[in-house]
């Protein structure tokens, strides 16, 4: 079994590099293999997703598409409407979320996520929305993590 990863645009993907080049060769119709992947990640439109391709069998030109999570930035992007994180976090602010949509975040990048619990996935979102100059609630994310970790606020 050959195994192709590579990060497409959701709903976005093409015939040209990094897809045309690996699977060419092996012989698949890249025109199918590009619908099909753009069918299952239109959800994720205007976001990097990881796609493996496997190969399952080159002779029949059998196989499948795994579409992975986006990055945890990209959902957070996505959810509150930005395009891109503040250049400079501890001066701008890229956006403000709600703890509700970390949660939101937290739930769909869980499988994806090292920790064992809700709790922990949320920590990890607001580790995202600092790097991204995102406030929780007007807050910095730091000062909501400790007041999740402190016990001041239940997930």
């Amino acid at each position: 079994m050959v195994a192709v990863k590579t990060m497409v645009e959701g709903g976005k993907a093409t015939t040209g590099p990094p897809l045309g080049p690996a699977l060419g060769p092996l012989g698949l119709n890249l025109g199918q293999v590009v619908k099909d992947i753009n069918e299952k990640t239109k959800n994720f439109a205007g976001m990097q997703v990881p796609v493996t391709v496997n190969v399952i069998d080159p002779a029949t030109k059998k196989y499948e598409i795994i579409v992975g999570v986006p990055p945890t930035s990209a959902l957070l992007k996505k959810e509150l409407g930005i395009e891109k994180g503040a250049s400079k976090k501890k001066e701008k602010i890229a956006g403000n979320a709600t703890l509700e949509q970390i949660k939101k975040v937290a739930e769909s990048k869980r499988s994806a996520l090292l920790s064992y619990n809700m709790k922990g996935a949320v920590l990890e979102v607001l580790g995202s929305a600092v790097s991204l100059g995102i406030t929780v609630d007007g807050r910095d994310p730091k000062e909501v993590q400790k007041m999740i970790k402190n016990g001041e606020i239940e997930i």
